[in-house]
């Protein structure tokens, strides 16, 4: 029998403890489409004495994680610590200087070090494998390296959060507030005591990083990206944008043209009719564009012990089977140099919700406003009349420049009328 493959884990939390069992459940069929069978021999984890549910009896264990890829025995080396910094990048370092291929599910650090991992990898002439990073169970990161990799791709746009998307779906659902959501969510065990990385759109903003990388052939650039999360979307909001015919989600887009490429995470208002705008509760979707295959959708979990782990054992099995792709799809010296654009000249169409004053001139100084900065009115909705009170407006606006929509909000917002900061969510028609 070919000798099988060794494999060191660490990190073994909710993913980690769910590989294992995944390795062990299903041994056979693993070991039949790897060519041979790939064991874990080696562990590292914080708390040795804590349940995780599966029997850690004969796996030598480590506690420095990093010594894992100094140990002759490992062939591989799985980081399932997460973080960008501390000791999940430097195990990963030390095991591709050591000439190990490295399989991780941490979309951080391949946001903010994947060049430099890239580049040592390459060197190195092994494997760093990483469709766990991305959408967890979907095989985004395969569809786009490999199923798609005769195309041009021209955008691709994701559902990258399932925390988000499971709090914006119960919004519009029941029609409850953000704030009772996501404690809710936080009690079911969707949101973390501290959710802010989730819904400041940080977590799908290293997912894009990942996937802009790998759709347009350039190295990895979260710095470029443009964040926003969704902490201010209502549910008025949610109940208007039904009636407008669309759906609010957060989205993580890429797009390249011939100025270059566009990265942005935030609150969109989707056509209800795009797939896209289906995709509800916890699940996860991309979306990719290719000149010769068309649209691509992929929908599935996000997170979760089983379907993460299935896709950390997907990339074993290619090492295992010697199937070795370049980390962003080409090697170093072909990637493209094109330009990052500033969010500033994004072009599309725009939600406004103020709450105004009821008095007469004031929807008449919005629109001035609006016209000066070249930006122009597609619609206005105002419920019912309260004079001297405060009533929400909404508007929505043809295509403009988003430096101008950003000019006109700095006015509408000093208007006296005005009684709190303008609410902004772009219109995305894909």
């Amino acid at each position: 029998m070919t000798r099988p493959l060794s494999v060191a884990v660490a990190g073994l939390g909710t993913v980690g403890a769910g590989l294992l069992a995944l390795l062990r459940d299903n041994a056979a069929l693993i070991a039949a489409r790897a060519g041979r069978p790939v064991v874990v021999t080696a562990v590292s984890a914080r708390d040795r004495s804590r349940d995780r549910g599966v029997s850690l009896e004969g796996l030598r264990w480590y506690e420095d994680p990093v010594a894992l890829a100094a140990d002759p025995k490992v062939d591989v080396v799985v980081e399932l610590i997460g973080g960008s910094e501390g000791p999940a990048r430097a195990l990963v370092e030390a095991a591709l200087a050591a000439g190990k291929p490295v399989v991780t599910a941490n979309k951080a650090l391949l946001a903010l070090h994947g060049t430099a991992l890239a580049e040592t990898a390459e060197a190195r002439g092994v494997a760093l494998a990483y469709e766990a990073a991305v959408a967890g169970g979907i095989p985004a990161i395969k569809a786009l390296r490999e199923g798609l990799a005769a195309n041009r791709i021209r955008r691709v746009t994701g559902i990258l959060n399932g925390t988000c998307n499971y709090i914006l779906t119960c919004m519009r659902e029941q029609g409850r507030e953000f704030a009772d959501v996501l404690a809710e969510a936080q009690k079911l065990g969707y949101a973390e005591a501290d959710p802010s990385f989730d819904i400041d759109g940080v977590d799908a903003a290293h997912k894009l990083a990942i996937l802009a990388a790998l759709a347009f052939g350039r190295p990895v650039d979260f710095g470029a990206l443009h964040v926003e999360g969704i902490r201010g979307i209502t549910a008025l909001d949610i109940k208007l944008a039904g009636e407008l015919g669309y759906r609010i989600k957060l989205l993580g887009i890429a797009e390249t043209g011939e100025a270059g490429v566009a990265t942005r995470v935030h609150p969109c208002m989707v056509p209800a009719s795009h797939p896209i705008a289906r995709v509800d509760g916890v699940f996860n979707a991309v979306v990719a564009e290719g000149d010769a295959v068309g649209r691509v959708v992929l929908e599935g979990r996000g997170a979760g012990a089983g379907p993460t782990a299935s896709a950390v054992a997907a990339d074993l099995i290619d090492i295992a089977r010697g199937r070795h792709t370049p980390v962003w799809g080409a090697a170093g010296a072909a990637l493209s140099e094109s330009p990052a654009q500033p969010m500033e000249s994004h072009h599309g169409a725009y939600y406004l919700r103020l709450m105004v004053l009821d008095r007469p001139g004031v929807i008449a100084d919005v629109t001035g406003v609006l016209r000066d900065n070249g930006v122009s009115l597609e619609s206005m909705i105002q419920r019912g009349r309260a004079p001297g009170e405060a009533v929400p407006v909404v508007l929505t606006t043809h295509a403009c420049r988003e430096s101008a929509m950003r000019a006109a909000l700095a006015r509408i917002a000093a208007l006296e009328a005005v009684l709190e900061p303008p609410a902004l969510i772009r219109i995305e028609t894909l």
